[in-house]
């Protein structure tokens, strides 16, 4: 490979890149996810405010309606949501999330992370194949991709998210829709992670990962990732480049 110190012969080329969304692409979930689940609340009449500390320990659960259910079921359900109408509820209330999510979008008010452009750009140039696959809402995920990196480079992307698979992170189903979908050899792809979550459906996919520690990731337990950094960083001369993810790749063993 071109991009590859080792021999070709030993490793092959980087084919794809498949990136998580919340504190991947952006560091969404503290300055974005969070304040709309709040307006949310306050919308609704419902007396709650998610601190930033608290939702640090809600993010254990996957998948916002899956969180506001499993937080409600612990310290008991507004009086604003009668029993009958929670699933329902919970439902809208999640719509109308990710409706204020694309406003805190649209308004510029969350920033891509260091060196995920670069990284984009630099796999445009060279054919790497892009995509995201996330357990969030895929309106939100596209709305991001395009409204932050431009129509141009979200043309190159491949979206899969939200409800597109059953079974959430730390299941590998939305990665192997991934692979499938777009005809991909996992021994030839890398996943950007930030989660311990999302390294064990990396893993449990069998594509090897580097983890972007996020706000609320860093001390999480990345043991099984191919590399662990802070971010992809701006500078390609200290951050990381598509030579050290196909560095990452594994070696043939034949």
């Amino acid at each position: 490979s071109q991009f590859s110190k080792s021999p070709s012969c030993l490793r092959a080329s980087l084919e794809a890149i498949l990136f998580d969304c919340d504190g991947v692409l952006a560091d969404t979930e503290r300055d974005g996810h969070r304040p709309a689940f709040n307006r949310a609340f306050d919308q609704n009449g419902i007396k709650e405010e998610w601190g930033v500390e608290l939702y640090g320990k809600l993010l254990e659960v996957g998948g916002g309606k899956e969180r506001m259910t499993a937080h409600w079921n612990d310290v008991g359900w507004p009086d604003v949501i009668p029993e009958k109408e929670r699933a329902e509820k919970v439902k809208a209330l999640h719509l109308q999330k990710t409706d204020i999510f694309m406003d805190l979008i649209d308004e510029g008010l969350i920033p891509l992370r260091p060196g995920v452009l670069r990284i984009v750009d630099e796999a445009i140039a060279s054919g790497v194949k892009l995509a995201v696959c996330s357990t969030s809402n895929e309106k939100a995920v596209s709305n991001l991709v395009k409204v932050l990196m431009g129509p141009e480079r979200a043309s190159k992307f491949q979206i899969f998210a939200g409800d597109m698979v059953k079974a959430k992170k730390p299941a590998p189903d939305v990665y192997n829709m991934a692979v499938e979908t777009m005809n991909l050899d996992k021994s030839r792809c890398i996943i950007v992670e930030d989660t311990h979550i999302g390294l064990g459906a990396a893993r449990a996919a069998g594509i090897n990962c580097i983890v972007t520690k996020s706000s609320y990731s860093a001390d999480e337990d990345f043991t099984g990732a191919a590399m662990v950094v802070n971010e992809l960083a701006d500078d390609p001369a200290t951050g990381i480049t598509l030579e050290t993810l196909t560095s990452l790749l594994p070696v043939a063993t034949s």
